[in-house]
Formats: structure tokens, C-alpha cells, sequence
């Protein structure tokens, strides 16, 4: 209750600002004022309610509300955006009027009439597209050659799963789309690598449940992301996971056999997991041979440089969204470096970062559509 009473005074300082800028600065009067400042309203508490679906109320009965509030905050992101960009306009303005003659009072409330109503018809469209992007997700397919990867596992076909982030706005649906499309691919492995909830697991669990009807000859193997600390506790996730044919492999490996050849797909606790569920990527390849090949599962692409020391072939992560909403991808860079999303090499070892299946809060993405990844996996030996 105290995240839902912080997010009602936050959301609720924003919403006077956009009271005092979108509607009282450009001099909006009457009914049109009136409607804008219902709206605000509305948007207001549909977002504080989103942000309690899944941890205070149960997701079956308010995900409508919270796909609706969860929605606005992409607007309210846009729309403080575009406050700033029209802040930083009259600025300059006032800079070339003084050297041309400062524009009449009258002149600025009109600029700022025309750029306010601007500014709101294309934070609109942007959110409305994004929405569109969120729900179009399918199948990417990635080649990549492995030096290491034995000719028996040559064409091997890893589907990479990663941040549904079921919760407030996406459920039981999303889950099960994610898993018609990596089963019609039937690949060889699936590789679950965290972010699957935003909820407890008393409310957002059930939403997990088409998971179990995951199919690979290889298996399917999964590791926790940060989501999965934050939203409840770690083990229980596990457990739950584990109950729906899930192979569990944080700070462990498992071998992989193929004819006479032997891979290790080995896994490890997010990066920021706290005790005791750090990640141990010494105890995930205790007892490897040096020479063999190695998928590793880690949640964010950052682990990638460790990974390099211990001579990893390949790694593959979630986490990022590519920034989820432009322009956040620059963030998403600047957080995730050296890997955001796609493949990137670093110091000899392959990392492979999805785009991930769902979206964070929002159900929205602007320029970083959501994916299940097929990768197929080369040997030069083959």
C-alpha cells in the first residue's frame, strides 16, 4: 500500500502540472477545459490503480483498468517529453526576439496554443502506435557460427524467451501466444532467461501456467531476472517455474549430449540479485572442461564480460527491451553496454540479447518490437 499511496502523490504532481501547462497556459476555457481536466483526472487514477494490479489488487478482475492506466503512463511520458521540448523552444525564441524585436504577449500565447495541441496529437499517436507494436510481436531468426560447437550439435535451434513481465496489463494471453509460436518453430532447446512476472505469485502465477506446455528435445532451461526478486520471493517463483517443466539452472549447469559430443548449458541469478541469490558463474562451471562448449543464461547482456573470462561460447539475455519506448534506447545503451540488443562480441564470447516477448509497465513500444528469438546454432566442423 505505500508503492500505491507514493504513486498517487507523484502521478498527482504530475497531473497538476499537466492542468497548469496543457490546460490553463494555452488559455483552454469552458467545456473544452473542463473535459481535459476530467480526463486528467481519469488518466490519474487509472495509473495508480495499474500500478497496484498484480501486488495489491488481483490481476483477474482489474487488468482492464490496469492495461488502461498502464497505457496513460506512456502518454504521461510522451506528454512531459513534449513540456520539455516546448520549454526549451520559447527559450530560444526569446533569444531571437531580442535581436529581431520581442515578440507581443499575444504572439506567444498563440505559439504556445499551437504547440500545445501539437505536442498532445502526436504524444496520442506515438502511444497509440506503440500499443499496435506491443501486440505485433513473432518469430526473429538469428544464424551464428561457434568455433567450439561440435558438428553432432551443428543446426542446433535455441528459442530465447525472456521479459513478459506479466502483470498489471498482460496475462495468461500473452503467455500463451509466446508458447504457440516457440512451439510451432520446434526447436532443440529453450532457454528462459528471466523478467517472466511483475506481481506476486499469488496473483500474477496463474498467468504462467501455458508455460508447461513448452516443448524441446533438449529441454527447457530458465533463469530468474531482476523481476522476479522485486515482484515476490525468488524461490517461490522457482518452485512454481520447476512445476511447469522448467529445468532451473541459477549458479548451475546441466550437460547436453548429441552422439558421442557434449555441450554444457549452464545458467546464473540475475547481476543484481541480492543474497542469497547472487550470481556464482564460478560455481555454474565448476567441473567444465576447458575445451567444451558453453551456452550460458544470464539475464542481463552486462554479464557478458565475465562470461569472456571464463571462456563462455555464448550467452544469451534478455532484459533491456531495447529501450521498450524511444528515445529510452540511448538509456537502455548507456546501461546495458556493451551489449543492448542482437548480437555483439565480446573478448572472444558471443552474446545474443532478445528484445524480449512482453513490455515493462506500459504495454507500449516505440521502435523495439517484441520477439521470440530462434537461434541456429553453426559448427565449422559440420
Amino acid at each position: 500500500m505505500l508503492q500505491l499511496g507514493i504513486a498517487a502523490v507523484v502521478l498527482g504532481l504530475v497531473h497538476f502540472l499537466f492542468h497548469r501547462r496543457l490546460v490553463r497556459a494555452p488559455g483552454v476555457r469552458g467545456r473544452w477545459a473542463t473535459a481535459a481536466d476530467v480526463l486528467l483526472a481519469v488518466g490519474w487514477l487509472s495509473a495508480v490503480i495499474a500500478v497496484g494490479v498484480g501486488v495489491v489488487f488481483p490481476a483477474t478482475w482489474t487488468r482492464v483498468i490496469g492495461f488502461v492506466g498502464m497505457t496513460w503512463l506512456a502518454l504521461v511520458f510522451y506528454l512531459l517529453l513534449g513540456l520539455a521540448v516546448i520549454g526549451i523552444v520559447p527559450a530560444v525564441l526569446r533569444v531571437v526576439g531580442r535581436l529581431r524585436g520581442s515578440p507581443t504577449q499575444a504572439g506567444r500565447q498563440r505559439f504556445l496554443r499551437v504547440a500545445t495541441g501539437g505536442m498532445v496529437i502526436v504524444a496520442m499517436a506515438t502511444t497509440l502506435y506503440g500499443v499496435g507494436e506491443a501486440a505485433s510481436g513473432g518469430v526473429t531468426r538469428e544464424t551464428l557460427s561457434m568455433e567450439r560447437l561440435p558438428a553432432e550439435f551443428d543446426g542446433m535451434r535455441v528459442a530465447v524467451v525472456s521479459d513478459l513481465h506479466l502483470g498489471a496489463a498482460r496475462g495468461e494471453a500473452l503467455t500463451r501466444k509466446v508458447v504457440d509460436l516457440v512451439n510451432a518453430e520446434e526447436p532443440d532447446l529453450i532457454a528462459v532467461v528471466g523478467d517472466l512476472s511483475d506481481g506476486t505469485i499469488d496473483y500474477v502465477g496463474p498467468d504462467l501456467r501455458p508455460l508447461a506446455d513448452l516443448r524441446a528435445p533438449l529441454g527447457v532451461f530458465g533463469v530468474t531476472g531482476n523481476h522476479e526478486e522485486i515482484s515476490d520471493d525468488v524461490e517461490g517463483w522457482l518452485d512454481l517455474w520447476r512445476s511447469l517443466g522448467i529445468t532451473t539452472i541459477n549458479n548451475a549447469s546441466v550437460e547436453i549430449q548429441r552422439g558421442a559430443a557434449t555441450i554444457d548449458v549452464a545458467g546464473v541469478y540475475d547481476l543484481s540479485s541480492s543474497a542469497p541469490y547472487e550470481p556464482d558463474l564460478d560455481a555454474a562451471l565448476a567441473g567444465r572442461p576447458d575445451d567444451q562448449f558453453t551456452l550460458l543464461l544470464a539475464h542481463q547482456p552486462n554479464h557478458v564480460r565475465e562470461a569472456a573470462e571464463h571462456d563462455v561460447d555464448l550467452q544469451v539475455s534478455g532484459h533491456t527491451h531495447g529501450g521498450q519506448m524511444w528515445p529510452l534506447r540511448y538509456a537502455a545503451a548507456l546501461a546495458a553496454d556493451p551489449a543492448v540488443t542482437g548480437v555483439d562480441t565480446v573478448d572472444g564470447t558471443t552474446v545474443f540479447t532478445t528484445y524480449g516477448a512482453g513490455a515493462w509497465g506500459p504495454p507500449v513500444r516505440v521502435g523495439a518490437p517484441p520477439e521470440v528469438a530462434i537461434l541456429e546454432l553453426r559448427s565449422p566442423e559440420a
